[in-house]
């Protein structure tokens, strides 16, 4: 519970805090926060990912205290001697890294769970987790709230603001609540830049580049089972032909759902080890059974499974799998696969 992540925090004095791999706003948001706060109260805290923040997110203040584990002398030093080690806006040793998630999971160290996922890991010493939160960083500002909300700095109150508006898709979210505006308030009175140019930073600085792979991917859309579901897939190739790179393929899972009638949205996205499979979801479709069905995992409307095998063989089995997880809810206004669609899946299993 939060009150035993406080008392953890305030009587230990060295830090390592870090989150998932391909980190994103909320990860970032949350994790920075944490930091500067720690840092703040005199504690000797560094925050180390597996990978680094996306381009997008390198304006926010403090930033360049994230590091990239590299498994460097001095790194592996201070994971070696810290008393604690924080994980934020993840809950599975996977998801931190192939080469750091063995080692924060072998660690001596205190190991610290916040996050808002389902089905964390059992291996946490300490593990405040809150499903029905909009985002970490709603759970942090809470956190460092009740320690001590003066000590919120235009900084971190930023920092904060981007977990937030990023993990909610800019408030459209079903787990926005009243609660969520009334912190976003509070920080936004905190803040140290306007709304405006946050939201400038964060969606507003696209490449060319960007732009042609969303059209090649754009042009792979499918409508399955009367338009309820909608996927899109993303080659390898098209990384190569735009000079793209996987961070650029954040948020493009949404495009599915902008569809009037769409309910589900899909990205396949096709890897070098096998694919990854992004669920969207509108209202009560909960996607995350359906991710866990492939060995992942998420919240109800946003969840993600990675599977070691080939894009096609993927596509087919995940919508096959569909009418289980939506089917039965739409089967009265004849969301049941077609004629078409059965020969379509058909297709892609003889690929496969």
């Amino acid at each position: 519970m939060m009150d035993d992540v406080l008392h953890v925090l305030q009587s230990y004095s060295r830090f390592v805090i870090t989150t998932h791999v391909r980190p994103d706003g909320d990860a970032i948001g949350s994790q920075l926060a944490l930091g500067l706060f720690l840092k703040s109260r005199g504690k000797d805290a560094r925050m180390i990912n597996a990978h680094v923040p996306p381009a997008n997110l390198e304006w926010i203040d403090g930033i360049d205290d994230v590091e990239k584990y590299n498994t460097s002398i001095d790194q592996q030093e201070f994971l070696t001697t810290a008393e604690v080690i924080v994980v934020v806006d993840t809950n599975t040793v996977d998801r931190l890294g192939r080469r750091l998630g063995p080692v924060v999971r072998k660690s001596s160290a205190l190991k610290v769970l916040i996050d808002h996922h389902t089905d964390p890991d059992s291996w946490f010493d300490c593990a405040w987790v809150s499903e029905g939160a909009a985002a970490t960083g709603e759970m942090m500002f809470e956190l460092l709230a009740d320690w001590d909300a003066d000590a919120i700095t235009p900084d971190i109150a930023t920092a904060l603001y981007v977990a937030i508006v990023t993990d909610t898709g800019s408030f459209r979210y079903s787990t926005v609540t009243p609660l969520v505006h009334r912190i976003t308030a509070d920080l936004l009175e905190r803040g140290s830049r306007p709304p405006a140019d946050v939201y400038s930073a964060i969606y507003e600085t696209r490449s060319p580049q960007w732009v042609r792979l969303l059209s090649r991917v754009l042009g792979t859309l499918t409508l399955f089972y009367d338009g309820v579901l909608g996927y899109l897939v993303l080659r390898r190739g098209m990384l190569a032909e735009t000079g793209c790179t996987y961070q650029d393929a954040d948020g493009l899972v949404d495009y599915a759902l902008a569809i009037e009638g769409v309910e589900v949205g899909l990205l396949f996205t096709e890897t070098a080890r096998g694919t990854k499979v992004s669920f969207r979801s509108k209202g009560e479709h909960a996607v995350n059974r359906w991710a866990r069905s492939f060995g992942g995992g998420g919240h109800v409307n946003a969840s993600g499974a990675f599977l070691r095998r080939p894009t096609d063989v993927v596509i087919s089995q995940v919508l096959a799998a569909a009418p289980r997880f939506i089917g039965v809810r739409h089967a009265e206004n004849g969301a049941v696969l077609t004629q078409d669609d059965e020969a379509y899946l058909a297709t892609l299993l003889d690929v496969g």
